[in-house]
């Protein structure tokens, strides 16, 4: 199913994109030359967090959940280069995240992904009663596998398309409920179809890939520390130990984009999350650009325009969504 296939997409705000999964938030950084297009919705039901969302942009994303917390989830659609620390995704497959460091994707045009936020201790408990003579929850056997044909992955599957549609609605009932949801027959289906996945099943990571993986991630931490300052090629290459041109191949494997323009992404996509958050009478436009290593002001306002569609200033004179902060 392609992007453009996809119906009711609108522009939502960067800082409440960040904000859908509610108690953590998530950070994206946009891929493409146009601003975040989505429909994405979350739900709070029986102590639980249920989001999904059908994506028309690529991004980088990255997010730690808090301790006491983990998600459950399912791709309904992705197509290549969509990765999770640095293995391929693909349509069908089901994850887990578990409350212990951060988690780190890019998602393609076009992805569509439901995830559930319970408490860890839930997951927990559901398993013990699926296994109670194994108390330890299989954490590698249920991070990452494909749904195949058998009657667990079936149930698994039809299980999270009632999600998407209780989240974001469908033609039967376009308003979306979840009123009807069992959240822990939803997670025993989740455990059951990775407790049951075949090894083919269970995606992995080549040693190049790999590779590539923590290349760029070396790059982008160097990035990220250094954001106000002028950065170049040459202190990428040293941050990251490469020679240049493996540096751009790792950019282009993982992101499609090279490192200059995935800086450059960072920075704006930053200055937009800081204006977005900042208080008028407090910062400036400036400011906010100078912080993230935006000299050039006039070319920094006509590069947001394209992107976001507004001016810095329209942003930043907005009230803060402190409910967001």
């Amino acid at each position: 199913m392609a992007v453009e296939h996809i119906e009711g997409l609108h522009s939502p705000d960067l800082v409440k994109l960040c904000g859908v999964l509610k108690i953590c938030e998530l950070e994206v950084i946009l891929l493409g030359k146009q601003g975040p297009r989505a429909r994405i919705d979350a739900q709070g039901y029986d102590e639980a967090i249920f989001c999904s969302g059908e994506l028309g942009f690529p991004f980088r994303g990255r997010f730690a959940l808090p301790a006491g917390w983990c998600l459950v989830g399912y791709l309904h659609y992705t197509d290549t280069p969509s990765w999770c620390h640095g293995t391929m995704l693909s349509s069908g497959m089901a994850f887990t995240v578990l409350p212990e460091g951060i988690s780190e994707f890019m998602l393609a045009p076009g992805t569509h992904v439901s995830v559930v936020l319970v408490p860890h201790a839930r997951l927990q408990r559901r398993y013990q009663s699926l296994k109670p003579l194994q108390p330890e929850l299989p954490s590698r056997l249920i991070a990452l596998f494909g749904l195949g044909d058998d009657v667990r992955s079936q149930a698994s599957r039809q299980a999270w398309d009632a999600v998407r549609d209780g989240v974001l609605g469908s033609e039967t009932h376009p308003t979306g409920s979840l009123r009807d949801h069992d959240v822990d027959a939803l997670l025993d289906e989740h455990l059951l179809a990775g407790l049951s996945a075949r090894a083919e099943d269970r995606p992995s990571c080549s040693r190049g890939r790999r590779t590539h993986y923590l290349v760029m991630q070396r790059a982008e931490e160097f990035m990220r520390n250094n954001l106000r300052r002028d950065i170049y090629i040459t202190d990428l290459c040293n941050a990251a130990g490469v020679s240049e041109r493996a540096l751009r191949y790792a950019f282009e494997d993982l992101l499609g984009v090279s490192p200059n323009r995935y800086l450059s992404m960072l920075r704006l996509c930053t200055a937009c999350k800081n204006l977005t958050l900042s208080d008028a009478s407090r910062k400036s436009v400036k400011s906010v650009a100078l912080s993230c290593g935006l000299w050039d002001l006039s070319r920094f306002a006509d590069h947001y325009r394209r992107v976001f569609g507004e001016r810095p200033r329209d942003t930043l004179m907005r009230a803060p969504p402190f409910e967001a902060a």
